[in-house]
C-alpha cells in the first residue's frame, strides 16, 4: 500500500530513533492510518534483521484484529500467535492473563512491541501504574528490543502519566516523538472536515411530582440548575428522536452520492441501545448493536465495515481505534463527557474515503463541556498537564469497576424500578425505564419546545464541502 506522506517522515524519524533510543510515541490524530504505519515499521525493522518478533496490544477485540490484519498484509506472515508465526495482537486484557512461557521469548528474541492508544495505560512506577500499565512495566519496559506506542490522544482523563511516555516542564508536558494532527491531515486530504451539529432547546419546564414547575430558556441553564439532566436528557424518546431523525437525514443526502456511507450512534447503555435501535427502525433503517454484552459483537462489527447497513448503535465497541472507513454520522448519545472519549468518538467519522461527499457529522446536545470541547478541536493537545501520585496504593483492596457493575444497571432498568413520564410538544407522553444512577427523579415530567440546530465548522479550509 502506498505510503502517506506523514507516514513516511515517521517512519524515518523512527528508524532514526532506535538508533539510540528504545521507546517511541506517535501522536497521530485519529484516522490518521496509525496502524499502517506500525505495519511499515514493522516491516521495515524485519527486514533489516533488527528484530524477530511483532506483539501488538490494543483496547478492544475489534482493534486487535485490524491491527494483526494490517500486520500480516505488509509482513505476509501470520499474527496469530501460532507456532511459525510472526508474533501475535492482543487486547490489553490479556496482559494480565499472560502466562510466563509467553514472556519467556523476550530472552531468546527481539522483540517489537507495539501499543495501539495507549494512553489506556498508566504508571511511571508500579506505585502510580494502573493494572494494564504494571504489566508494561513489569514485563516489557525493560525486556522488549524496541516499543511503539501510538495514540490519537495523548493524556488521560485521571491526569496519571501514561505508561512508558516523557513529560518535562512543571505543566508536565508530554513529549512526543513524533506529531500529526488534525490540521495537518486536513490539509493534506487525509481527514475529513469535522462538522459538529449542537442541538438546542429554548422553551424546557420541568414538573415535579409534587406539581411544581421550573423553566428554562437554553439547555445550559438546565444542566446548570440540574447536574444530572444531561443523563437524563439522552434517555427521553423526544429528544433522541429528534437527533436521530435530524442526523437520518444527513446521511440520506450523503448516500446519494456515497451509496454506503453509514451512521454511528454512541448510547449509554444495552438497554438505551436497544431503545435507539428501535426508534431508526421505524424511521425504515436498517440497524446493528453492538455492545459489550454480546460476545458476537466484534463478528458483527467486522461484517458492518464491509455491508450496507445504514447504522449501527454502539456502547462501549466503536468509540476509538475502531475503523469503518464509511461511517460518516456519528450521534453521541453517550453519559461519558470526557474530552479523551468525544475526541475518540469524533476520530470514527473523520477517515477519508474516495467517495464523492466527504462530509463528517457529530450530533451532540449542547451541553457546556461538549460545546468547549467542540470550540477547541483545532487543538491537538488541549491539556496534557499530569499528576504523578500514588493513586493506586491501595489498589490490591479496592475493586474495580466490571461488568457487574453494568448488570446491575441494566437490570434495574429491565425490571422497571424507575421511570420518567416525557412529555414532547404535541403532548403525548412516553414513559422511558431507568436507572437511579443517572439521577433521574420518579415522576417528573419534561416539556420541551421546538428543538434547533447550530453547525460548528473549526477549520477554514479549500477542502470544506
Amino acid at each position: 500500500m502506498k505510503m502517506r506522506r506523514w507516514q513516511k517522515e515517521c517512519l524515518q524519524v523512527a528508524i532514526s530513533h532506535y538508533k539510540l533510543y528504545q521507546h517511541f510515541l506517535c501522536l497521530a490524530t485519529p484516522g490518521a492510518g496509525k496502524s499502517i504505519f506500525a505495519a511499515e515499521l514493522a516491516h521495515h525493522m524485519k527486514k533489516n534483521k533488527k528484530i524477530d518478533l511483532v506483539l501488538c496490544f490494543s483496547p478492544s477485540v475489534s482493534v486487535s484484529i485490524g491491527l494483526r490484519q494490517a500486520m500480516e498484509k505488509r509482513l505476509a506472515r501470520r499474527l496469530d500467535g501460532s507456532l511459525g508465526a510472526a508474533g501475535g495482537s492482543y487486547t490489553y486484557q490479556n496482559l494480565m492473563y499472560l502466562k510466563p512461557e509467553f514472556w519467556s521469548m523476550f530472552e531468546h528474541h527481539r522483540v517489537l512491541v507495539i501499543f495501539d492508544e495507549i494512553h489506556h495505560c498508566s504508571g511511571t512506577t508500579l506505585d502510580n501504574a494502573n493494572a494494564w500499565g504494571e504489566q508494561i512495566l513489569l514485563r516489557i519496559q525493560e525486556k522488549a528490543t524496541f516499543t511503539l506506542a501510538l495514540t490519537g490522544t495523548p493524556w488521560r482523563t485521571d491526569k496519571s502519566p501514561i505508561v512508558l511516555s516523557h513529560y518535562s516542564g512543571t505543566e508536565g508536558q508530554c513529549h512526543v516523538d513524533y506529531q500529526y494532527g488534525l490540521r495537518d491531515a486536513i490539509l493534506d486530504g487525509v481527514c475529513r472536515i469535522p462538522k459538529i451539529c449542537m442541538i438546542e432547546n429554548e422553551k424546557i419546564s420541568i414538573t415535579d411530582s409534587h406539581s411544581n414547575t421550573r423553566t428554562f430558556s437554553s439547555m445550559s441553564d438546565l444542566f446548570e440548575a440540574e447536574s444530572s439532566a444531561y443523563t437524563t436528557l439522552i434517555h427521553q424518546e423526544p429528544a433522541i428522536k429528534y437527533m436521530l431523525v435530524s442526523a437520518n437525514s444527513r446521511l440520506t443526502i450523503i448516500r446519494q452520492q456515497n451509496p454506503n456511507a453509514a451512521g454511528l450512534v454512541i448510547a449509554a447503555t444495552v438497554v438505551h441501545a436497544e431503545q435507539i435501535a428501535q426508534l431508526l427502525r421505524e424511521e425504515g433503517q436498517d440497524v446493528a448493536v453492538v455492545t459489550y454484552h454480546h460476545p458476537e459483537s466484534a463478528a458483527k462489527i467486522e461484517r458492518f465495515r464491509s455491508g450496507t447497513e445504514s447504522w449501527i448503535v454502539s456502547v462501549g465497541m466503536v468509540s476509538e481505534g475502531t475503523d469503518i472507513p464509511r461511517l460518516q454520522i456519528c450521534c453521541y448519545l453517550s453519559p461519558i463527557k470526557t474530552e479523551l472519549h468525544y475526541r475518540q468518538v469524533l476520530g470514527r467519522v473523520l477517515r477519508r474515503t474516495t467517495f464523492p461527499n466527504q462530509e463528517g457529522w457529530l450530533y451532540t446536545f449542547s451541553e457546556p463541556k461538549l460545546v468547549e470541547y467542540a470550540n477547541r478541536i483545532a487543538v491537538d493537545l488541549p491539556d496534557s498537564k499530569i499528576i504523578i501520585r500514588d493513586v493506586f496504593k491501595y489498589k490490591k483492596t479496592i475493586p474495580p469497576l466490571s461488568a457487574r457493575y453494568f448488570t446491575d444497571i441494566n437490570t434495574a432498568i429491565n425490571n422497571n424500578r424507575f421511570e420518567i413520564k416525557i412529555n414532547n410538544t404535541t403532548d403525548s407522553t412516553n414513559t422511558t425505564p431507568t436507572d437511579s444512577i443517572y439521577g433521574i427523579r420518579k415522576g417528573s415530567t419534561y416539556n420541551w419546545g421546538n428543538f434547533r440546530e447550530a453547525v460548528i465548522e473549526t477549520f477554514n479550509s479549500p477542502f470544506s464541502t
